[in-house]
């Protein structure tokens, strides 16, 4: 009963899932690489504004520092909620933190090359100057993020990995600092959301990635629907927190009265708009999961939504990434 029919056979070779997985994988990769280096053009068409130099670089390295974020800290986060559960089977997928950590220290040390020749591309190693990173607070705020990222890396390969929450939490506080310069009026509420909004973030892209790799290596094994139900608790109160400091972080940014207005005028408006739209068709897609895990007589069949939606999630770190490169929006009075 398990050999294919003769029909079957004739038909050609059974496709492989792995290969289709792998396809998918490339096809998201290259979508998320695309956003930042072709999203600046389209972003500031008809804007009147001015780019720095090259800002779909910055973007893109940006992107791949949040998403190095991300991977080590929703390894973390999952960890802990599988422990949580009455029988966690022992079996768990092969740690990506490393690799994480050490995208991010690359990352890391091309946007600190970037701020030590004064927000210019540098053309050679002649012109980065390492030691002026350290007369600046833009500088000693990239130099934090190459040596966490570094020191992340090291903590993944000790005999302790949990202890790389700390380099981890120090790059989070970094960026939010970064995004909120000492001229910016009241910067410290600012960083205090941003904090809380990439933090948030951070574990709910993160730690459904890891959450579904941990699904993938327990197949056959009853704890894989409580481990998603756990998850989705979770990410159901992180999504509150995420829309809650967004929608006051912009509302900071650009006064209500001015929000319809630079939404479609100018390129940080139209892409947080982008960011918006991505974020609710991930809202509906754990929505949709939700009600799954809830209703659906089988729980594991919420897997397929939320495959959809953690491939969502990586348009939108691009996305993110790219935001933090645009010009700031005008702020009207």
């Amino acid at each position: 009963m398990t050999r294919p029919t003769a029909e079957v056979a004739a038909s050609g070779p059974a496709r492989r899932p792995g290969t289709w997985r792998a396809v998918a994988v490339l096809v998201l990769a290259a979508v998320a690489a695309l956003v930042p280096l072709v999203g600046p053009s389209v972003a500031l068409r008809g804007t009147g504004e001015a780019a720095a130099p090259g800002v779909g670089g910055i973007a893109l390295l940006r992107g791949v520092l949040f998403a190095a974020l991300c991977v080590p800290a929703g390894e973390l986060f999952v960890d802990r909620l599988g422990r949580r559960l009455p029988d966690p089977p022992p079996e768990r997928p092969p740690s990506w933190t490393v690799f994480a950590a050490g995208a991010g220290f690359v990352a890391a040390l091309g946007l600190a090359s970037v701020v030590s020749t004064g927000n210019l591309v540098p053309r050679s190693l002649a012109d980065i100057d390492v030691g002026g990173l350290y007369r600046s607070r833009d500088g000693r705020l990239a130099l934090i993020e190459v040596n966490a990222f570094l020191l992340a890396g090291l903590c993944a390969r000790s005999r302790r990995p949990a202890t790389q929450v700390w380099p981890l939490a120090a790059v989070a506080v970094a960026e939010a600092l970064r995004a909120h310069p000492a001229p910016e009026h009241d910067p410290l509420p600012g960083s205090g959301l941003t904090l809380v909004h990439l933090a948030c973030a951070t574990l709910w892209v993160g730690g459904l990635l890891h959450a579904l790799r941990m699904l993938r290596r327990w197949r056959g094994r009853e704890a894989r629907a409580a481990l998603l139900g756990l998850y989705a608790r979770v990410a159901a109160v992180l999504l509150a927190a995420i829309t809650a400091t967004g929608v006051w972080s912009s509302l900071r940014r650009m006064p209500p009265d001015t929000v319809l207005d630079q939404l479609t005028t100018t390129a940080y408006g139209r892409t947080l708009l982008a960011k918006v739209i991505l974020v609710a068709a991930v809202a509906v897609l754990a929505l949709w999961a939700r009600f799954r895990l809830r209703r659906a007589a089988d729980p594991l069949t919420a897997y397929v939504p939320a495959r959809a939606e953690v491939a969502v999630l990586g348009v939108v770190v691009a996305v993110s990434g790219l935001l933090t490169a645009l010009p700031l929006p005008i702020r009207w009075t």
